[in-house]
């Protein structure tokens, strides 16, 4: 089937505003998007911020056996200390 030159024009036109419509609208949702993640991430920062104030974050096992050597060292050091 071919188109007329009037109707194919016409057409060319339609299609050229719809496919600037669309882009202005990916644009639009791609600017909110980031926005969002930026936001999503500052959120995420405090929350972090406020567990580990908080102590409810969980030790890593390195950390666990950094924390259990203090301990130990510390009582040591005291028996050693006192008479």
């Amino acid at each position: 089937m071919i188109m007329e030159p009037k109707h194919s024009a016409e057409m060319s036109k339609h299609l050229e505003k719809q496919n600037q419509a669309l882009m202005g609208t990916y644009r639009a949702m791609s600017h909110e998007l980031h926005k969002l993640q930026v936001e999503e991430e500052a959120i995420m920062h405090k929350l972090y911020e406020l567990m580990s104030a908080e102590g409810l974050l969980p030790k890593h096992k390195k950390e666990k056996h950094l924390e259990r050597d203090v301990k130990q060292s510390t009582v040591a050091g005291k028996q050693r200390t006192e008479p």
